[in-house]
């Protein structure tokens, strides 16, 4: 919700700041805004209603589409959030720059390195905005914005009329002098300046994560009541501009210019509460673009993890609940931040070029999926056709505005945005190719224990609380946890009486496959714990198995191993460690995280664990 709304203040600054003839054609502009907004959010609110548990353009790219464009999606996206961070901070140094009336252009690269300083430092000490606060600071925010944005239509009724009734005039003056395809040379360039709201669209529909189904009612219901919002601000906004004949004044942002006016014309006294109502307005604005440039993190963090649990970047990043992981991922997005930041020379035009031209493919691909999603189930939906059209339109919108910022931009801005964008792409593909790799030496070691013979027992062993208990932290590979009994059956000969063995799975729940998907992961992963307890138990070992399901694997694991430790007092953990011939820095960044997580959390709880090397 905030960082929809807080890219309302910043879009007419891009089209009434970088457009020619702003007043033959803001009218059309304002309309063109608001309705956008609209338009492309209801489209995306339906990829929301169908991946509720977050990462929604990824997911829809990723079953629809397939992976290499859900990788697309998916970096362009975590881009997206790094670039955001940006966006507001340097939108607050103007915005603060506005309200203090300083000239702080020759400095704002440092001040906004400063911001980004202060952000990283609050989330690696783990401080967190609660959402009643973001919640109030924003339904603050638009309050104070629409109050405004009525007065200001109100006090100037008889010109909105004569600005409805001029439009016309002035477009048919325009087709006159220029054509049209001179008109839309005019009016499509400066309709595309303003993607920044169009692609917060994305940045809004990712944000709703609910789950339960009246979570999901509430949730699509709160993100129209924002978009409706958001819309009314994106073109009321832009009709204030024309309405009060504002022009663009040196070190002022048009908006806090615009409001500057408007507080004015109340005939506030004494000067002080004039300017009290000035701080009110424009602090808000200060106020939550830096609330939702923290949120950035907490949005790039969530798509590492998404795209972690598919193999494109280390599997660590799927373990948010990790304090070593979350810094990681902290560190990762500041640098990035920080490069594109001292790149674009803290100019937030060049800036917002990025940040609207990654958000507008990703939206693109996800609304691409969303078409072929009902084309595809055109026979099982009545009303297909209404929403394959609303579709069919967003996207067209999607794919105009953002082939206009490829074209009307410079290259040097687009052309560095489709650089990075091919060179994480390209590291993506790498990181997969190795866990890929990785996978088939695990296959071909499951079929060399597939051959370990069963004994002869097939009576139930009964297991002994209080005697000595080996606990293994299993995946889905059979191998790797055969291979880790017999060592430890080896190392310790006759030790433990008991064997448990715990896996912890992770499943995004899915509004087409929800149910289906958990029950076919809990009865695979039920399958090859129980292979291992059956196998135990051939051999007169007593056994046993805990099962979990969390959105978070290492967190998961910790809580069962914690169950485990009251129910086996006498119990050592014991989980597998990757062996390669060739070990670098980055074999290590790419595998045994989860171990050493685990470790880390057992450890810190007072428990034993050891971790096995296995050799591929």
């Amino acid at each position: 919700m905030a960082a929809a709304l807080s890219t309302a203040t910043i879009a007419p600054d891009q089209i009434f700041s970088n457009s020619v003839m702003r007043v033959q054609i803001g009218f059309f502009l304002a309309l063109a805004a608001g309705g956008t907004v609209f338009l492309i959010a209801l489209a995306y609110g339906q990829v929301t209603a169908l991946f509720p548990a977050g990462g929604s353009g990824y997911r829809i790219a990723g079953k629809l589409l397939g992976g290499r464009a859900a990788l697309i999606a998916g970096a362009a996206l975590f881009l997206n959030y790094v670039v955001m961070i940006d966006v507001v901070i340097m939108a607050a140094v103007e915005t603060l720059s506005s309200l203090l009336r300083l000239d702080w252009q020759p400095n704002k690269l440092w001040l906004g390195a400063i911001f980004l300083a202060v952000l990283v430092t609050f989330n690696l000490r783990g401080v967190r905005v609660s959402p009643l606060t973001l919640t109030l600071f924003s339904l603050a925010f638009a309050a104070t914005h629409l109050i405004l944005i009525f007065y200001g239509v109100m006090a100037h009724a008889n010109s909105f009329s004569d600005l409805i009734s001029a439009a016309p005039v002035h477009v048919a003056a325009l087709i006159d002098q220029l054509g049209w395809s001179g008109l839309i040379s005019v009016l499509v360039p400066a309709y595309a300046l303003g993607g920044v709201s169009y692609a917060a669209v994305e940045a809004l529909s990712g944000s709703v994560h609910y789950r339960r189904r009246l979570r999901l009612a509430i949730g699509k219901l709160s993100l129209l009541v924002v978009v409706l919002i958001l819309a009314v601000m994106a073109a009321g906004l832009c009709l204030l501009y024309l309405l009060w004949d504002v022009h663009p004044a040196a070190g002022q942002t048009i908006v806090a210019t615009i409001f500057a006016v408007l507080i004015d014309s109340l005939g506030v006294t004494p000067p002080w509460l004039h300017q009290l109502l000035l701080i009110w307005v424009l602090g808000l604005q200060v106020l939550l673009l830096l609330l939702v440039a923290n949120l950035g993190f907490a949005g790039g963090r969530a798509m590492l993890s998404h795209m972690a649990a598919d193999s494109w970047v280390p599997h660590q990043f799927r373990y948010l609940s990790t304090p070593l992981v979350s810094q990681n991922g902290v560190f990762l997005m500041a640098f990035v931040a920080l490069v594109t930041l001292a790149w674009a020379g803290g100019e937030l035009d060049t800036l917002m070029i990025v940040y609207s031209l990654w958000g507008l493919l990703a939206m693109t691909i996800s609304l691409s999926a969303l078409c072929r999603y009902w084309w595809l189930r055109r026979r099982l939906v009545n009303s297909w056709h209404w929403q394959l059209s609303l579709s069919v339109i967003a996207l067209a919108i999607s794919v105009l505005v953002l082939a206009q910022m490829l074209l009307i931009k410079p290259f040097n801005s687009t052309g560095m945005a489709i650089i990075l964008l091919l060179v994480l792409s390209l590291l993506c593909f790498y990181i997969r190719a190795n866990y890929r790799q990785t996978k088939r030496a695990i296959r071909a070691l499951d079929q060399v224990f597939a051959s370990q013979p069963f004994g002869m027992n097939l009576s139930s062993v009964p297991v002994q609380p209080e005697a000595p208990t080996a606990v293994f932290i299993v995946g889905t590979s059979r191998g790797s946890g055969l291979h880790a009994l017999l060592w430890v059956q080896r190392m310790f000969p006759g030790h433990f009486r008991n064997f448990i063995f715990v896996n912890a799975r992770t499943a995004a729940i899915v509004a087409d496959a929800g149910a289906d998907t958990l029950t076919h992961i809990r009865v695979e992963a039920n399958a090859t714990l129980q292979f291992f307890v059956e196998f135990c138990r051939s051999h007169e070992l007593a056994s046993a198995a805990y099962l979990g399901f969390g959105s978070d694997a290492v967190e998961e694991v910790s809580k069962l191993c914690q169950e485990v430790s009251k129910d086996y007092p006498q119990s050592i953990f014991f989980a597998s460690k990757l062996i390669f011939d060739q070990d670098n820095w980055f074999i290590r960044l790419l595998h045994n995280q989860a171990a050493l997580a685990i470790q880390r959390r057992l450890h810190t709880n007072g428990l034993q664990m050891l971790i096995l090397p296995m050799k591929l």
